[in-house]
């Protein structure tokens, strides 16, 4: 993510995995005006000596089986990921989420402004999902949801965090969700972090499914 350190800047170094060279480019194209992004090369994932992604843009046609394995893969190697699918219909958003997915973005929609955004979130350790996709991760977790996971301890949040976990639930940015609370946005994440830090929770999206499984939302 970017970083001011004095007089210098860092900039988020992201990596392109798409399946052809045509997709990497276009993919590429989009983002290269971005100042805030560095494009790196494959090394970054492998090579420890060197410059490590903060963030993978993982191109594909639709999210199977294999590019779940890749995601895996890549959060193994350190970068978080954001999926950039053609298809995302009948996708499972906890196994996607549970894999390890920060955001993901239709290609259709896939702007520099919001493919951008998408980058930033996850290297900030958040996480984003298409509306439509969150209203199914909301009811697929309420189902899975049973009487015996609803009798276990359910652990201690304060009245903000629930009010934030609910915001996150409907769809809304850390910077919505401080507007609406009439907190700072850098209170928000604060809250988000802490939250996610203390239960183990990888990104927003992990924090939505724990809380609906719990009840709380």
């Amino acid at each position: 993510m970017t970083q001011t350190l004095g007089r210098r800047t860092t900039r988020t170094r992201v990596v392109i995995l798409a399946p052809d060279p045509v997709s990497r480019a276009g993919v590429a194209s989009v983002l290269r005006f971005r100042g805030e992004l560095e494009m790196v090369g494959l090394s970054a994932l492998t090579d420890p000596s060197g410059a490590r992604a903060d963030v993978a843009v993982v191109v594909a046609d639709r999210i199977d089986r294999e590019t779940l394995g890749r995601v895996r893969a890549i959060r193994q190697a350190g970068a978080r990921v954001v999926l950039l699918a053609r298809d995302l219909d009948g996708v499972d958003p906890l196994e996607t989420v549970d894999a390890g997915v920060s955001a993901m973005v239709r290609r259709v929609e896939a702007s520099d402004e919001r493919l951008t955004e998408a980058i930033r979130v996850a290297a900030a350790g958040d996480g984003s999902l298409p509306g439509d996709l969150v209203d199914h991760l909301l009811q697929q977790v309420g189902a899975e949801r049973d009487p015996v996971e609803q009798r276990e301890p359910v652990p201690a949040f304060t009245h903000r965090e629930l009010r934030i976990l609910r915001l996150l639930a409907d769809g809304l940015s850390t910077l919505e969700i401080a507007r609406e609370l009439a907190y700072s946005e850098r209170t928000i994440k604060a809250a988000v972090h802490a939250m996610t830090t203390r239960l183990g929770l990888r990104n927003r999206s992990h924090a939505v499914a724990f809380a609906v499984r719990k009840g709380l939302i």
